[in-house]
């Protein structure tokens, strides 16, 4: 990677799964020079698979924490590094030695990133979990699913990266905004529950207005308004349905050729099954690209349900450059988009250790000191 709004700081990512890595590979899609730390003593390779985007666009350097020597080196690269990111569970890193005391006292400008499901403290810290549980407790599962049923997980994009690696980035960046200040790093405690949490704040507001009156499937944004839902085509696919105000209903009318006169008004939510009846019906007459084809240039809000396979060729998101192809894995693009310092083409991952002598050489340490970590085991 080369450019970007972030070029010249340089991060230290300590290895883990998912939440904080896709930080990481945000900070680096973005310029940022993320060194990835992962573990060199046999059989504790977290990388489950080769050409994994969230890892791109990072170098690699193989140590085994577990020894004295490795825990040395790490806190040795974080005294020229700008932000350090870990995602053990509350006590790990500290059990290491490289938690945030050790860590900052060898460079107090140091923002120390911290990733975990419930948080540094609390009852639940240091329990088990994964996304559905963090979710769960958030209250941003409970809404999702159709009236009756039950709660459906909306993949692990909520807890694992809306309100984990997304939200883990944004502390980072505030912190290092506050560090142009006062000169000092400081701790950032990213939590899924918590990111999860937020990311409902439009819900609590449409409960306390009154508009989110009734259960899970009841509501206008959950698949209880006919006008906002997705709907069979007759070959099988879907598209997806947001006519919500007046004037995107009316074009929603007209291109599917119904009759606005013996239509029911589409806010009544008495009406409402009725009106889903009749929106299958005229929509089902037609295959998901007839329909489409019908609706483009108009405002009804009617767009293709599309696999993440057929995302990357559609015209918007190939004109967008929404995605890109890196080795031959077609995944998505660096965003958003800056118009001064765009960023470069990701790289695809490195494998394991392979840059630790490179990196190690640009952090001062000499051929012997290298020789020497790796007659310790404390690198590959």
């Amino acid at each position: 990677m080369s450019g970007g709004p972030l070029a010249g700081l340089k991060v230290i990512e300590l290895a883990g799964l998912a939440p904080a890595p896709f930080a990481c590979t945000m900070l680096a899609d973005l310029g940022a020079e993320v060194i990835r730390v992962d573990r060199a003593k046999p059989g504790e390779d977290v990388i489950g698979f080769s050409n994994d985007p969230l890892l791109r666009s990072r170098r690699t350097i193989g140590v085994n924490t577990k020894t004295a020597e490795g825990v040395e080196l790490v806190l040795r690269l974080a005294e020229k590094a700008d932000v350090l990111i870990e995602g053990f569970r509350p006590g790990v890193a500290e059990r290491l030695g490289l938690g945030p005391d050790e860590v900052r006292a060898r460079n107090p400008r140091l923002v120390y990133g911290r990733m975990t499901g419930w948080g540094q403290d609390g009852p639940m810290a240091t329990a088990a979990g994964h996304d559905i549980n963090y979710i769960g407790l958030a209250g941003a599962l409970e809404p999702i699913g159709r009236a009756g049923e039950r709660p459906v997980p909306p993949l692990n994009l909520v807890g694992d990266f809306g309100g984990g690696g997304l939200f883990l980035a944004m502390g980072v960046l505030a912190a290092l905004y506050e560090r142009t200040s006062s000169g000092q790093g400081q701790v950032v405690d990213a939590s899924m529950v918590d990111g999860a949490a937020l990311l409902t704040t439009h819900l609590h507001g449409l409960r306390a207005s009154g508009v989110w009156a009734g259960e899970r499937g009841e509501n206008m944004l959950d698949g209880g308004a006919p006008f906002y839902d997705t709907y069979e085509t007759a070959d099988g696919k879907y598209v997806a349905v947001g006519a919500i105000e007046m004037r995107f209903w009316a074009d929603l009318v007209r291109v599917l050729e119904l009759d606005a006169d013996e239509l029911p008004f589409h806010l009544d939510k008495n009406e409402w099954p009725r009106l889903r009846e009749i929106l299958a019906t005229a929509i089902g007459r037609y295959t998901r690209d007839e329909l489409v084809a019908k609706a483009e240039g108009s405002d009804a809000c009617l767009t293709p349900v599309l696999s993440p396979w057929e995302a990357a060729g559609h015209p918007h998101n190939v004109a967008r450059g929404t995605f890109v192809e890196i080795d031959g894995t077609v995944q998505p693009a660096p965003g958003p988009k800056f118009d001064r310092t765009p960023p470069g083409v990701p790289e695809a991952p490195h494998e394991k250790g392979a840059d630790t002598a490179d990196v190690l050489a640009e952090f001062g340490l000499s051929d012997q000191d290298v020789a020497a970590l790796r007659s310790a085991g404390a690198v590959n």
